[in-house]
């Protein structure tokens, strides 16, 4: 069943999805200059794509030659045409091309192996070069010779060894070492080759090899070092303060979402990017930014995503430290499982009151509440533990800049902040008494997509959307389910979906005292949420 969503509508209000904060911690990284891993972690994980590309690319030009090898005999075979003298002579290059490529092969199925490390890839890459040199060398010299008479003066050997230290970054040292084991194939092939009574090698042709093979290590060293000076750069460019930014995980609408580490404690973390805060961000506003980011950091409820360091970048850029977190948002929970039982829906929903309510004591109004800001974890021992994301659209109750500032607050009153999708006939036209009715509203468009597996509203345009909010009159959601779902439950999302503020429950603990009183539905706890997680073991843990 193909599912509505917003997303074009948020693509025209220029409000994105936010990213998942997804992501298993990596075992403590060796930041050493000469490291692999002081490298940032996304050019690492372009070592595992290079790789597969070389090995893909090879495989076939290895294939290219065996192939036309085999069609000329068998088109001779068929037409009686006799072979070329030296057509026997070249099958054990031909065959040498075959192990070349059955090589390739193998290589290119291991980088498809998630689990190996970009070390490992790196290693399997720089092996890999030293064999692909040493059947280039072998074989192009002995065919040379075979059909020419001569030896070749050059090898493709030297382009292999000056272009591999572009293509895969790595330390210069170990650089080096596959360069030069790499070069050292041209003489090494002339040696056997001429033990073997294939060709006839002279003194002066192993000179030219040695002196080709330096220049192209020289080359291969410099380019070596110019290739990872500037990943090392871009590392240094990445650290905010006391983190190192190693990996851009997405991009939501007030800015960046990255993969980061304490340099210090080796503690994983996520850190949000405002770009809209940059150099020419005004003292006042970067200050009230400060104050909201203080207030967020001083939430403590445990279904609120933990915000433990806030800072400015050189450049002006402001960013906030988050958990990471292991599970998948309720967005992607329905997409991938479908609708969800209503005992479960309460269940989540509970923990989502918890926040919402933490965050109305002190007078905040979270503004964008939708399935994916709300994150269910494995969290420690616990399953379905729900964590509220994304409290950067927050706004004061009473219109003031949080923590008692009187001065005008960071988001302002004419601006339209939020998900279409998701917002409250108050928030859709721009009102000014916003306050926890809002959110709740949201929670009721949340419920109404985790129970149907559809939103509450659907349209061409954003406009659309707004409309149906204010507007339109919503449908039970017991009406578009095909699980039966508690006529009080029923009843109390359509109150949360009230067009009139006044009519809907009045304040989170309100709403998590109704949510109490449904009775006729059996229990979600712990052990049936774990029993869910074991048995589907979804696929946004892994990501």
């Amino acid at each position: 069943m193909h599912l509505p969503t917003s997303s074009a509508s948020e693509r025209e209000f220029g409000m994105h999805e936010p990213i998942t904060l997804l992501h298993r911690e990596a075992s403590t990284r060796d930041s050493r200059p000469g490291s692999l891993s002081s490298l940032p972690l996304d050019l690492l994980d372009q070592i595992r794509s290079r790789v597969r590309l070389l090995a893909l690319f090879l495989m076939i030009g290895f294939a290219i030659d065996p192939v036309l090898y085999f069609v000329d005999f068998l088109i001779a075979r068929l037409i009686k045409a006799p072979l070329p003298e030296t057509f026997h002579k070249m099958l054990g290059f031909q065959l040498t091309n075959l192990g070349a490529m059955a090589a390739s092969t193998m290589v290119w199925a291991l980088t498809r192996r998630r689990k190996m490390s970009p070390a490992t890839l790196l290693t399997l890459g720089l092996i890999y070069e030293v064999l692909i040199c040493f059947v280039i060398a072998y074989g192009t010299i002995w065919e040379h010779f075979v059909v020419k008479g001569i030896l070749p003066y050059m090898t493709w050997v030297w382009v292999v060894v000056i272009l591999f230290p572009v293509i895969l970054p790595g330390p210069p040292r170990r650089m080096l070492v596959a360069a030069i084991l790499s070069s050292l194939m041209v003489p090494l092939s002339l040696a056997l080759l001429h033990i073997e009574k294939k060709i006839h090698a002279t003194p002066d042709v192993y000179v030219d090899a040695v002196v080709q093979g330096a220049f192209s290590i020289a080359l291969a060293y410099m380019g070596a070092r110019v290739v990872f000076g500037l990943g090392r750069e871009i590392a240094r460019a990445r650290e905010l303060g006391s983190y190192r930014l190693e990996e851009k995980l997405g991009q939501g609408g007030m800015g960046e979402v990255w993969r980061a580490r304490h340099r210090m404690l080796a503690r994983p973390a996520a850190i949000k990017l405002i770009r809209q805060l940059g150099p020419n961000t005004s003292v006042d506003a970067r200050q009230r930014f400060e104050r909201e980011a203080q207030v967020i950091a001083s939430l403590r409820s445990p279904h609120t995503v933990d915000l433990f360091d806030f800072g400015v970048a050189q450049d002006g850029t402001f960013y906030y430290a988050m958990e990471l977190l292991e599970g998948m948002d309720a967005d992607k929970l329905v997409r991938q499982f479908g609708p969800i039982a209503p005992e479960r829906v309460i269940y989540l929903w509970r923990q989502i009151c918890h926040s919402l309510a933490e965050a109305e004591s002190y007078g905040l109004v979270h503004r964008d509440i939708k399935p994916a800001n709300i994150y269910l974890c494995r969290y420690g021992i616990e399953h379905d533990f729900v964590k509220v994301l994304d409290f950067g659209l927050v706004k004061s109750l009473d219109g003031s800049s949080p923590g008692g500032d009187e001065r005008e607050p960071l988001t302002r009153e004419n601006v339209i902040h939020g998900t279409p999708a998701f917002m409250a006939p108050e928030q859709a036209f721009g009102g000014a008494s916003l306050d926890i009715r809002t959110d709740i509203y949201a929670t009721g468009c949340v419920s109404y997509w985790l129970l149907t597996g559809q939103l509450l509203f659907t349209a061409d345009s954003p406009m659309g959307l707004l409309l149906h909010h204010a507007k339109t009159p919503p449908s039970p959601p017991s009406q578009r389910s095909e699980v039966p779902i508690p006529t009080a439950l029923d009843e109390l999302v359509l109150a949360c979906l009230a067009k009139e503020p006044a009519d809907r429950p009045q304040s989170a603990q309100e709403l998590l005292h109704r949510l109490n009183e449904i009775r006729g539905v059996p229990p979600w706890n712990e052990d049936r949420a774990r029993e869910w997680w074991q048995q589907h073991k979804p696929s946004g843990e892994n990501h």
